[in-house]
């Protein structure tokens, strides 16, 4: 695995399930268009089934491959790190048990949870919805761009804070000035026609605005 862990410049999140039969064909495809992590999610799927899954992406793409909300299958199956919900296993007990380098990003999208989130010694934050979303019905109300910046402000110093939810390429120069060091992407990438465009039209309006804190 030659890309960085910490690069969470573009963070593509596949469901498997939703893409059928091309699901591998649009991982590749996102890969060769800029994505920098990928993030495996099937929330309606059993442990084996999920852990075929991570081991089938993980031999297939050089980026890391994450997984949603299971520690131990992310594990199991060789991904680089896991990302953990509000109502997931603590991350603070995960890290005790996979120390670095394998990755833990959290969700946040209170006050309350960053707070809580202080303590996890995360690899990235991933903050929001900052839009409306279709693609996460559990969301909550969108907090803005405006509340990404207030949250941003409450993570450690050193940890890369990532804006999910209604992220489209026009989006991305006002996350970056509210502070994001990434974005995270479903429908803007997995659900366009061409997977490998998108990506780079999102990975391009990324690096225009310069470095960030994720490399």
């Amino acid at each position: 695995m030659g890309a960085s862990l910490r690069d969470v410049r573009l963070i593509g999140i596949l469901d498997p399930a939703s893409l059928g039969p091309r699901a591998l064909e649009a991982a590749r495809a996102a890969e060769a268009g800029g994505v920098t992590l990928l993030q495996l999610r099937m929330k309606d799927t059993g442990a084996g089934e999920l852990l075929r899954w991570t081991e089938r992406l993980v031999a297939a793409l050089g980026i890391p491959v994450w997984v949603n909300d299971r520690a131990d299958v992310a594990r199991l199956g060789g991904a680089a790190g896991v990302h953990l919900g509000q109502d997931d296993v603590p991350p603070r007990r995960v890290r005790r048990l996979m120390p670095p380098p394998f990755g833990v990003g959290v969700s946040v999208g209170t006050i309350a949870e960053a707070e809580r989130a202080r303590q996890a010694n995360a690899t990235y934050w991933s903050l929001g919805s900052v839009y409306a979303t279709g693609s996460k019905p559990d969301a909550g109300a969108p907090i803005g761009p405006e509340g990404f910046a207030t949250l941003v402000g409450y993570a450690p110093v050193g940890t890369p804070c990532v804006a999910i939810g209604g992220v489209t390429a026009v989006r991305i120069p006002e996350l970056r000035a509210a502070g994001a060091a990434g974005v995270a992407v479903i429908e803007a990438l997995f659900g366009a026609a061409d997977i490998e465009r998108a990506a780079r039209a999102l990975r391009d309006a990324m690096d225009a605005l310069g470095p960030t804190t994720a490399l």
